[in-house]
């Protein structure tokens, strides 16, 4: 689907059209970050089935994590999941999170590689598979970290990215690792009050480089997703700029917004009542995102993760 904010008309192409869509000059940036293989299921010393979704790496091998059941994963318990691997229980944290060690006589990102299973959003009951591993990445992903794809970027091919640089458009990579807060709806009556997990950012010198040369043109930056839309937004500066910047953020873009960073966004469709579709909104505008969304029912659009896209421009 595309989506014009000046005009508010909406047409129904090919994702392979954006090659036509983003014009010579342009920037896409794109989120690099992989799909960590962040679910790790096991067995508590009873015997006891468990599980322990990793969100966050702390350094070494000590991540901040979700446990399932939690009442029975105290400090000082364990989940084994493997011979060559099992997590130690170390704190509660104040979000009622745990840190955790994971321990393996393999290196630790090998162990998650070997004995973990591939997040899938919570609305895909199933479990993963191994066609999973491949799909849920984009083709760009090469730094893991997410709990999540950046899926508005798993419509690219290589083909089509080859096809948009021998055009001229230059492509931005920067990186958002995604965490379970994405999946979180808002449930606050007022969303101001809706309470945002942090996710690490990095955008880097070349990056920025890049960026401000498309700005220097008069050229667009497009963004790739909502989780390319949240980083160069958390680090463009009040005059439009950019420079290298790394750390966390809880930015939460709602209506009204005022966007520096993005000119035009590609995004897959969303929940309802997730901050997600109110990035949407306070770009396209609520009475236009909500005429899209009603236009995309009436189609057959698929939604989510697995879904169709809509450009904005």
């Amino acid at each position: 689907m595309v989506v014009d904010r000046a005009s508010g008309s909406i047409e129904h192409r090919r994702f392979a059209d954006i090659a036509r869509l983003v014009a010579p000059g342009d920037a896409i940036a794109v989120n690099t970050t992989r799909v960590l293989r962040a679910r790790l299921l096991g067995t508590r010393e009873s015997g006891g089935k468990a599980e322990v979704f990793l969100l966050k790496s702390l350094g070494d091998d000590r991540f901040e994590a979700l446990v399932h059941p939690g009442g029975k994963l105290k400090p000082g318990r364990a989940v084994h999941v493997s011979p060559e691997l099992y997590v130690e229980i170390l704190e509660v944290t104040e979000r009622r999170s745990r840190i955790v060690r994971l321990r393996s006589p393999l290196p630790v990102a090998e162990a998650i590689e070997r004995f973990g299973h591939v997040p899938l959003p919570p609305y895909i009951s199933r479990g993963d598979s191994v066609v999973d591993a491949e799909r849920y990445q984009t083709v760009y992903a090469n730094e893991s970290g997410s709990v999540a794809a950046p899926t508005a970027g798993l419509h690219f091919t290589p083909d089509l990215l080859d096809t948009l640089e021998a055009n001229g458009v230059v492509r931005v990579d920067l990186l958002l690792h995604v965490g379970a807060g994405t999946f979180k709806p808002v449930e606050a009556d007022d969303p101001a009050n809706h309470v945002m997990h942090e996710e690490w950012y990095r955008l880097d010198e070349r990056a920025a480089v890049a960026l401000n040369q498309t700005r220097a043109r008069g050229r667009s930056i497009w963004a790739i997703g909502t989780t390319s839309v949240r980083t160069l937004e958390s680090v463009v500066s009040p005059d439009g700029s950019f420079a290298p910047r790394s750390g966390d953020t809880r930015i939460f873009i709602r209506p009204p917004y005022e966007f520096r960073a993005v000119d035009k966004l590609i995004t897959n469709f969303h929940l309802p009542r997730s901050t997600l579709i109110m990035l949407v909104a306070a770009f396209a505008g609520y009475d236009l995102t909500m005429r899209a969304y009603r236009r995309a029912l009436e189609e057959g659009y698929r939604f989510y993760s697995y879904g169709d896209a809509m450009a904005i421009l």
